[in-house]
């Protein structure tokens, strides 16, 4: 059970967060400073402090909020059983609402996970893990059904889907493809991308 302490370690943890969001999309990253985070989020510079020793801890920070909202979005509308393609939907789209949720905050997000920093490149590679944790089983499994080839690495056909990801989420900030109509975007890319690594029938003779 959770304790009122605990409680409101989250509560102000949320809010500093939320105050991240504001400033970071609003000012940009180095022009906001924990002393404009602090007032925002309505804490002490010190409190700040206490939970993230500096401005790119708090990014980080966001990578662990996405990937747990993406795990419960996949544990909520899917299951293990079910097609690849709906499972790779249900991921992807789950990040795209992740992302897109603050446009401005999320373009520096996004900067962050596709080129990140060289101080924290250790981090980065610990949070890549634990994705590539939730998604190398799924495609397994497709394997195994045949629903994707078995020659084909786990790493790189991780590759093919997130750069559809990232070409969705381009056209979606470039105004092409709206966000009601994002989903159906995806899946025809990820359909058309299935279709060509899915094994090859052979017809006997």
């Amino acid at each position: 059970m959770c304790t009122t302490r605990e409680a409101k370690k989250r509560k102000t943890k949320k809010a500093i967060l939320s105050a991240a969001i504001e400033l970071f999309g609003k000012n940009g990253f180095e022009q906001t400073s924990i002393a404009q985070l602090a007032k925002t989020a309505g804490v002490g510079k010190g409190t700040v402090y206490s939970y993230f020793k500096t401005k790119q801890d708090i990014l980080q920070a966001f990578c662990d909020d996405e990937l747990e909202f993406i795990h419960e979005q996949l544990t909520s509308k899917t299951n293990e059983t079910a097609p690849v393609l709906e499972q790779l939907i249900t991921i992807f789209m789950a990040e795209f609402e992740y992302v897109t949720r603050n446009p401005e905050f999320g373009r520096l997000y996004m900067q962050e996970i596709v080129f990140p920093r060289q101080e924290v490149a250790q981090k980065h590679k610990e949070q890549e893990n634990k994705y590539f944790e939730m998604i190398f089983p799924i495609l397994t499994r497709a394997q195994e059904r045949g629903e994707i080839r078995k020659e084909l690495e786990l790493l790189h056909l991780c590759g093919h889907f997130f750069a559809l990801f990232l070409l969705l989420v381009h056209t979606w900030y470039a105004g092409i493809i709206p966000t009601e109509e994002a989903e159906d975007a995806l899946e025809t890319l990820f359909t058309q991308i299935l279709t060509g690594l899915q094994p090859t029938l052979v017809i006997p003779h």
